[in-house]
């Protein structure tokens, strides 16, 4: 699957994406939003997969 990048523009708050850069040690404004992103739909994800299957899953741990 390739990406998609495609130009838009979006009002910010430059202070509040300026600390985001820094906390995610993204190199501009725009790598910090696209880390944001996938962060958020990953999140989404894994609190659907833990509404419909938590507590049922089981987890083993093995040794080498």
């Amino acid at each position: 699957m390739g990406t998609a990048i495609k130009m838009t523009s979006i009002r910010l708050d430059t202070k509040l994406a300026d600390e985001a850069v820094r906390a995610l040690g993204a190199k501009s404004r725009s790598e910090a939003v696209h880390i944001a992103l996938r962060e958020m739909v990953t999140l989404k994800k894994f609190k659907e997969l833990m509404s419909k299957h938590g507590g049922k899953l089981k987890f083993e741990a093995y040794d080498k």
